[in-house]
């Protein structure tokens, strides 16, 4: 066999395997929306959930889940920008460093049930967060904190040195090339690599069961103070996410039109989570222009 048909046969066998992928992909997509979207209503999206009757919506796990997310995010960036930072732009090559690289692949690859019963015994038990909001924040944090850092130290690893070596020819300190030159370069990768991981926190459930609760209290959306615990902003309440609410509504059954409020609530779920996608490089290169003048 020669080399043009050793090549013709590797390159029909990737396009295979890519179009397998594909189509899995898009029929798991196409069979959980075509099933949900039928479902969907602006009714759906904000009545209360309701256990013994039919009629109910997601009003309040949606609004949990876009919560937690956002509170997550407010504590895992900060943590997570200035650690990659240090990692790629001042920590040395030594074996240490080497170590702290390894411990965060090992806690990315944790399973999120993991975290999760951690976050269980430090915060709900032995912190005595209770099964609330900031707990589930916390473990949505550690869950998330790994692969965030890993994404953002890629995003600057990317960046030439040449502009490294054109900010100290300007005079710039070390700091002042990260945050003037460095770090608007790397803003679209950066903006790309928190929207994707957003997305994943969205659509997490094991770690929210042991920590965030499985129950969606009413809520008092007139009632904007933090420190009451019928507030939405309460950080203190339990807070069942969508997620969560699919699949306990799924494994207790106490729903008589469970299936319709299944379908509907996976559904947006996906819609979700595919907006946080295809939005992600749209969102960095507008922002890259912005900041760059470009």
């Amino acid at each position: 066999m020669n080399a043009k048909t050793s090549d013709k046969i590797a390159t029909a066998i990737i396009y295979v395997i890519t179009a397998t992928v594909a189509i899995i992909l898009v029929a798991m997509l196409a069979f959980i929306l075509v099933r949900g979207v039928p479902h969907l209503s602006w009714h759906f999206l904000t009545s209360p959930a309701r256990s013994f009757e039919a009629g109910g919506g997601i009003g309040i796990q949606l609004f949990n889940s876009f919560y937690l997310l956002i509170l997550a995010m407010l504590i895992s960036f900060p943590i997570a920008l200035g650690a990659a930072i240090y990692l790629n732009e001042y920590a040395p090559k030594a074996a240490w460093v080497g170590v702290i690289r390894t411990a965060i692949e090992i806690l990315s690859s944790l399973p999120s049930v993991v975290v999760g019963l951690f976050g269980f015994l430090l915060f709900v038990v032995q912190f005595k967060f209770g099964f609330s909001i900031l707990s589930g924040a916390v473990a949505l944090t550690i869950f998330n904190l790994p692969l965030l850092t890993r994404s953002i130290e890629t995003s600057l690893a990317q960046i030439p040195d040449l502009q490294r070596q054109a900010g100290a020819a300007l005079g710039l300190s070390r700091w002042e090339t990260v945050i003037h030159v460095i770090l608007p370069a790397a803003v679209p990768s950066i903006v790309t690599g928190v929207i994707l991981s957003s997305g994943r926190v969205f659509g997490e459930a094991a770690a929210l069961i042991y920590t965030a609760g499985q129950s969606a209290p009413a809520l008092n959306f007139t009632d904007w103070n933090p420190f009451n615990i019928s507030s939405p902003l309460s950080p203190m309440r339990p807070a069942e996410t969508l997620a969560v609410h699919i699949w306990k509504i799924n494994s207790e059954g106490i729903m008589p039109d469970v299936t319709l409020v299944s379908a509907g609530a996976s559904a947006v779920l996906i819609i979700v989570v595919l907006i946080f996608n295809v939005s992600a490089r749209r969102i960095g290169a507008h922002l890259y222009k912005r900041l760059t003048s470009s």
